[in-house]
This record gives structure tokens, C-alpha cells and sequence, in this order.
């Protein structure tokens, strides 16, 4: 079993079909079919099983994808060494919470566009649930998610400390207050945001239940809902502030074992540390320093 051919059954069960991978390997049909086929007799067990609109792993299969994975990892991290002047350049992708890029991030990313012209910086934001795949999975080098955080293939370091407020439109004197006003709706981000489960232990702390959820796509959204009084929400302090000196929302303060959550960015404890990436994180300590 060579490296091509795992890298060739990792696309066709990525893409679920052999005619997408392939596209993607820039071959034929029949090509990626025919060494499909080798590679299962070689192993002696099949690795896919075939369906109308396209295939599916076999448990054999299912087993041998994580290893395909790890493998096209190293390859990737082999060839990034091997090139590896120690100077800054390339693509580098970081993932990021909506609100930790607000809050934190500007001062990082100016200083290092200007120190670092020859580095393409992408952000791409997401929840804590998304951005951690998207770190296992090396979509992105390294990712600002919601603590606490244990996985065994993850290097997690403290980067900022965020109190949490929950906010309502400016009538609701108290949290307590909704469980009177018969159905709560919550305002929140999409399925994966660890606010989200926060503030439906808050408000269950508080006798507020059946709730119903709304969700919306961008932190402007959800406070612009909020404000309208269509239902209550929790953020950072920080993003909201601005909103609640104008009268336009209401926060209600925490308990610290409520509201105090950790911001910690994560890396894969065995993913090559790029030049780029060994910059930007010089660029965070300062900023993460200032902001405890």
C-alpha cells in the first residue's frame, strides 16, 4: 500500500463518489475505480460499498480513513518542513469565535499584515464545535474556541478571559421576570456555539424554561432581535457594551462560575508550527497580555 493510494481512498470517501474524486485528482472514472479495486484485494476486504448515487465506507473502511488522514498530514507537514526558510510566507488560515475576532483580533491581525506583507492571512470564524473539527481536520492552522476544551490531539493555551452578560431588550428588569412572560425565545448562533448552552443553563438556573430558539448568522443580527424585544441572548460584556450605554439593551451581570469562560486557542498537538504561524502567535501574546 503506497501513500498514493491512500490519498486516493481518502478523496473518493471525502467526496463519496468516484467520479468526484476523480475530478478532484484530476483522472478518470475508470481510473480511480479500477485502483480502488487493487487497493481492496491487496488488503483482502472491501472499503467501500456502492450505491445508486455513489459509495459509502465499509467498517473496514472506516478504519483505515483515519490513518489515510494522518498520513496525507505528514506528507503535507514533510513537504512544508523541507521548504522551510524560517521566513514568513504563504497561505496561513485561523479560525475564530465572531466575538473573539471583534473584541481581540484587530490589533493581532494590523500588526501582522504590516510586519508580514508576504503572508496571506485568512480568518475564517465559526463556532467552538466547527472550528475544532476545522483544526483536527487541518483546515485551519490554529483556531480562538470557547474553553474548557480536552481532546488528546489538540495543544490548547489560554488567549483571553471574556465576562459574559446576558442580554435583553432594556423593559426586562430581571432574568427571573421572563419565566412570567410566557414563551422565552433565545437568540443565538447556529448549533455548536458554547454560549448557546450557557444561557440555556443560566436561564434554567433562574425556573426559565421552554424556551424556543432563534438562530442567526452574524452577532449584529442576534442584537439587533434583542433590542426589538424579540428574546434574550449571551455574549461578552465587550460586544454588547456600546448597544447598552445607548439604551438600546439591557445586561444583567453574572456569578463569575456563570459568566467568567476561558478563550483558548488551539492547534494540533502533532501539526508542523509554520513560520507564519510561530509570527502571528509573537503578535498575540502582547495583545493577550493587555487584555487579562
Amino acid at each position: 500500500m503506497e501513500f498514493s493510494d491512500l490519498r486516493l481512498f481518502e478523496t473518493v470517501a471525502r467526496t463519496g463518489a468516484m467520479n468526484r474524486a476523480a475530478v478532484e485528482l484530476n483522472t478518470v472514472q475508470s481510473n480511480v475505480t479500477a485502483r480502488v479495486r487493487v487497493l481492496e484485494e491487496g488488503l483482502g476486504t472491501a472499503l467501500f460499498e456502492r450505491h445508486s448515487r455513489g459509495v459509502r465506507l465499509t467498517p473496514a473502511g472506516e478504519r483505515l480513513l483515519p490513518f489515510a488522514k494522518a498520513a496525507a498530514r505528514l506528507i503535507d507537514d514533510a513537504r512544508r518542513a523541507v521548504a522551510d526558510d524560517g521566513v514568513p510566507r504563504g497561505e496561513l488560515v485561523i479560525g475564530s469565535l465572531e466575538t473573539t475576532a471583534a473584541m481581540h483580533l484587530s490589533p493581532v491581525l494590523t500588526g501582522f499584515a504590516r510586519s508580514h506583507p508576504s503572508v496571506d492571512l485568512a480568518i475564517r470564524t465559526g463556532t467552538t464545535a466547527e472550528l475544532t473539527e476545522d483544526v483536527l481536520e487541518n483546515r485551519v492552522e490554529g483556531a480562538f474556541v470557547c474553553g474548557p476544551l480536552d481532546h488528546p490531539d489538540i495543544l490548547a493555551e489560554t488567549a483571553f478571559h471574556e465576562d459574559l452578560v446576558a442580554v435583553t431588550a432594556p423593559g426586562v428588569e430581571d432574568l427571573r421576570a421572563l419565566a412570567r412572560n410566557g414563551e422565552v425565545k433565545i437568540v443565538v448562533l447556529r448549533v455548536g456555539c458554547s454560549y448557546r448552552r450557557k444561557l440555556e443553563e443560566v436561564l434554567a438556573a433562574r425556573g426559565v424554561t421552554g424556551l424556543r430558539t432563534l438562530e442567526f448568522g452574524t452577532i449584529e443580527t442576534i442584537l439587533g432581535c434583542v433590542a426589538a424585544g424579540v428574546g434574550v441572548t449571551l455574549l461578552p460584556r465587550g460586544i454588547a457594551r456600546e448597544l447598552a450605554e445607548r439604551g438600546r439593551v439591557r445586561l444583567h451581570a453574572l456569578p463569575a462560575r456563570e459568566g467568567r469562560v476561558t478563550t483558548l486557542f488551539i492547534r494540533r498537538r502533532d501539526g508542523y508550527r509554520s513560520p507564519a504561524m510561530a509570527a502571528f502567535m509573537d503578535h498575540l501574546y502582547p495583545v493577550r497580555a493587555a487584555a487579562q
